[in-house]
């Protein structure tokens, strides 16, 4: 007696699971299975709407959607082939999505974005976040550095990169490169050095659009975004861009601090982000006999983790290498790794790397393409 085959139905609610890895809902909610048709033999042919014809995860889709139809009782083969959306079609789901562009595959090999967020300036975030990188880094992972903190952009000084992005055949932005493989992408390489950047909030939008969307990021374990202070126009466009990135919030351990930091986790939470963690810098100074000087007060830090019922990821301690090598362009952990403030944060990025996915999905890409020497064109 053969085994009955699955209806369309069926067919459909295998294929609940199988998520679009940028904007993070399924594919079939997002009407992208175009047909299912059961043959009688057990094949299953499948037709997947893509938003761009050259889309680099065609791979992804066709693996997860064989693997899931495959499960059903009576199938013997899946038969996955592809089509575009048409304008249309990419118009409405931009709409339903409220987002001013779809992404094209950029982020697709992006593993885990950890925005590094505070409440208010003068925390040392960015110190962090490029010390961070560095020590993800270290630990053998592939990591990405967007400054989007278009104001008070300071990536490229802290990496010691300055140089002008270009502009591949394909048409996609390739970041510079700190120490041979960190990529990253900052407003501060398309301005002479100490320009002030007076926007508003349509321009800051469309900066993160094309550092998200238009740079060759490839394949990455985390994407650390250096978030501007507070709870304005960045954070909403991130919550349309990166419905999945998770947040670190910075405080000192200053009650004051950890008050206003306390907003920004507010904002992360009512966007639907995930916080994951509090960093308590400046958690002292650290003197030349190794004393602890707590110059900023103590338990802020530990306050805000236990009302955000989150971990309290490290404390970092002031040291006069961590300022210094801040100011000329190479990460702390990378050259003096013994150094107090350096240990907390290779500590941190430890923790990190065991809450966070240790890889991201393996896709298979073309080669990157070679840059072509043309200038970004921005606004």
């Amino acid at each position: 007696m053969s085994m009955p085959l699955p209806t369309r139905e069926l067919a459909l609610e295998a294929l609940l699971p199988v998520m679009d890895p940028e904007l993070r809902r399924s594919i079939v909610e997002l009407g992208m299975v175009r047909r299912i048709d059961v043959a009688a033999d057990g094949q299953v042919f499948v037709t997947v709407s893509l938003t761009t014809p050259g889309c680099p995860i065609k791979s992804h889709f066709e693996q997860e959607v064989t693997a899931a139809l495959m499960q059903l009782d009576g199938v013997i083969a899946v038969d996955v082939t592809f089509d575009v959306l048409s304008d249309g079609e990419k118009g409405q789901l931009q709409e339903r999505l409220g987002r001013s562009a779809l992404p094209e595959g950029s982020l697709a090999q992006v593993g885990t974005v950890l925005c590094i967020a505070s409440g208010k300036g003068g925390v040392g975030k960015s110190t962090l976040s490029a010390n961070l990188a560095a020590a993800l880094w270290r630990e053998g992972k592939h990591v990405g550095v967007l400054d989007a903190d278009v104001w008070g952009y300071s990536i490229p000084r802290m990496f010691g990169v300055n140089q002008r992005p270009v502009v591949s055949s394909e048409r996609t932005i390739v970041p510079p490169l700190a120490h041979g493989t960190i990529k990253l992408m900052s407003i501060g390489f398309f301005v002479e050095e100490d320009s002030a950047v007076v926007w508003r909030g349509p321009m800051l939008h469309k900066a993160l659009e094309q550092f998200l969307g238009d740079v060759a990021w490839g394949e990455l374990d985390y994407l650390v975004v250096d978030l501007p202070p507070g709870t304005g126009d960045v954070s909403m466009s991130l919550a349309e861009f990166l419905p999945q990135a998770r947040f670190v919030l910075v405080t000192t351990p200053q009650v004051a601090a950890q008050k206003v930091a306390r907003r920004a986790a507010k904002m992360a939470l009512k966007l639907d982000h995930e916080v994951i963690g509090v960093v308590e810098n400046m958690s002292g100074y650290v003197d030349d006999t190794g004393r602890v000087h707590p110059i900023f007060g103590e338990g802020g830090g530990d306050a805000l983790a236990e009302e955000l019922d989150v971990p309290l990821l490290g404390r970092v301690p002031l040291t006069i290498p961590l300022r210094e090598h801040a100011d000329t362009g190479t990460p702390l952990v990378l050259e003096r790794p013994d150094d107090p403030a350096a240990q907390a944060i290779q500590r941190i990025a430890a923790r990190l790397t065991a809450l966070t996915p240790q890889r991201p999905v393996p896709l298979p890409m073309a080669d990157a393409p070679q840059p072509v020497g043309m200038s970004l064109p921005m606004a």
